[in-house]
């Protein structure tokens, strides 16, 4: 799990994607939070200004007289009017000497319900506004204090004394229909903000993937270059990688005149050496020593000189398909070893791939099936699968086999499994060469199919690349 997020999180694709999800996911929920509660608060002023204005209308008809309230049978307002309509009108004075207050007026829409437990007491001139619950249900109020004067005579009868009449007006209105402006701007405002969360997401998937096609494609021009597919890369890309592609091309334009070259150079070199070699021992006087000593050179050379042409470490981008290697080699051989007739049979998977050079799959094929048609009697089988990244090929022959003494010594130059007739000895070396060259593993045990040797060479994609 980890190592599949932690591959996840290095993919340039993963995390623009995951960054622009990010982006949307968190900022517009932000946005959506900051203007409900932006609404809600617009709201509560537009409620809080409403229940001034009632609040108003009701003290301009109030009237104190000789100590007494007096107020309208009637309010110009009719939902005072109606019993349980939604809107009240409390009036209440403070009880001397405490935070209480007692209620000494109400309005025709309260008949019928309770009194709260407490009424909010403002200091004079201030007013207050809050929630409460009214009969178990949200409500709003707006309470304001005032004082009104009332003029009494003094003990002595001579003069005018003007007794203050504190008041507290409360204006209480149900909370649903507020509420019901909330909730259904809420409903529309996360509505659309989901529509518009699902519509950026698709908007931004479908911008990185055309931001990130040319990226796609390198990758698949690579691919086909190390499946041996395609030599250079072709389309045309933004200017950012263009000149990444251009360099790429003149480096596999120069590896691959340098690796023509070399082989030519020891090509060369080979014929160079062979001929001096081949007119010694061609002389009738030349002594049996010398004429091995000159056979050793021969192979010597012969080894040292495949050894140097294999295309291992340079060949990353190289990439050959099996089949098309083994299929010649299965029709060309049986033409060779016609005494005894020797039948050859294959199990190739179609999409396997070497990545390596097709010379060195050549060798190392030609060579293993040449040994198993020495030791055979009449089959030969080879099989070529890909097990996840990793390629096998085994080699089977029904002949006698290699003795366990012998299967860490067959690799050796110069060594021969007994049942070998023909051959100098240094085929298998030059094939556990080009495996190690490659990172690979050769190994030879019993066949429980044929009965003879099994030659099993496992390439993995990071030992090849």
């Amino acid at each position: 799990m980890l190592s599949k997020l932690s591959s996840l999180m290095n993919s340039l694709k993963a995390r623009l994607i995951i960054s622009a999800l990010l982006l949307i996911l968190i900022l517009l929920p932000l946005i959506g939070f900051t203007l409900n509660d932006a609404f809600k608060q617009q709201v509560s002023t537009s409620a809080k200004n409403e229940l001034k204005a009632y609040l108003y209308s009701i003290l301009a008809v109030t009237e104190v007289d000789k100590g007494q309230l007096m107020m309208p049978a009637a309010l110009a307002e009719n939902q005072f009017n109606v019993i349980q309509s939604g809107l009240f009108a409390l009036i209440s004075t403070p009880i001397n000497d405490t935070h209480s207050s007692d209620v000494i007026w109400q309005s025709n829409s309260f008949l019928g319900l309770l009194l709260p437990t407490s009424l909010p007491q403002p200091e004079l001139g201030k007013s207050k506004f809050k929630q409460i619950e009214l009969e178990g249900k949200p409500h709003i109020i707006y309470s304001y204090s005032v004082s009104f004067e009332r003029k009494t005579l003094s003990k002595d009868g001579l003069s005018v004394e003007n007794i203050a009449f504190p008041l507290t007006v409360h204006i209480i209105k149900d909370q649903l229909d507020y509420q019901a402006q909330i909730d259904l701007f809420s409903q529309h405002l996360w509505s659309w903000l989901l529509i518009l969360m699902v519509f950026l997401i698709l908007v931004q998937l479908a911008w990185l993937l055309w931001t990130l096609k040319p990226l796609a494609q390198f990758k698949r021009e690579l691919k086909l270059i190390e499946q041996g597919k395609a030599m250079q890369i072709k389309a045309r890309y933004p200017n950012e990688l263009q000149a990444v592609a251009q360099q790429l091309n003149t480096l596999l334009n120069t590896e691959q005149r340098q690796r023509t070259r070399y082989r030519n150079a020891l090509s060369d070199l080979a014929h160079s050496l062979k001929t001096p070699l081949a007119v010694i021992q061609s002389q009738k006087d030349l002594s049996k020593s010398s004429f091995d000593q000159t056979a050793i050179i021969s192979r010597i050379i012969s080894h040292q000189l495949k050894r140097a042409q294999t295309a291992a470490g340079a060949s990353w981008h190289l990439g050959v398909n099996v089949m098309s290697v083994s299929d010649k080699l299965v029709r060309t051989l049986p033409k060779i070893y016609r005494e005894p007739q020797i039948e050859i049979t294959s199990n190739v998977d179609k999409q396997c791939i070497f990545k390596g050079d097709e010379a060195d799959l050549t060798e190392i094929l030609g060579n293993v099936l040449d040994n198993a048609c020495k030791a055979a009697k009449r089959r030969v089988h080879l099989t070529v699968c890909m097990a996840g990244s990793r390629l096998t090929i085994d080699i089977e022959d029904d002949g006698p086999g290699v003795s366990p003494a012998l299967e860490s010594e067959i690799f050796e130059r110069g060594m021969r499994a007994d049942s070998y007739q023909q051959g100098n000895g240094i085929g298998l070396a030059i094939v556990r060469d080009l495996v190690d060259s490659y990172q690979g593993q050769l190994s030879v045990s019993r066949s429980e199919a044929l009965g003879g040797a099994k030659f099993s060479l496992n390439f993995s994609e990071s030992q090849l690349v």
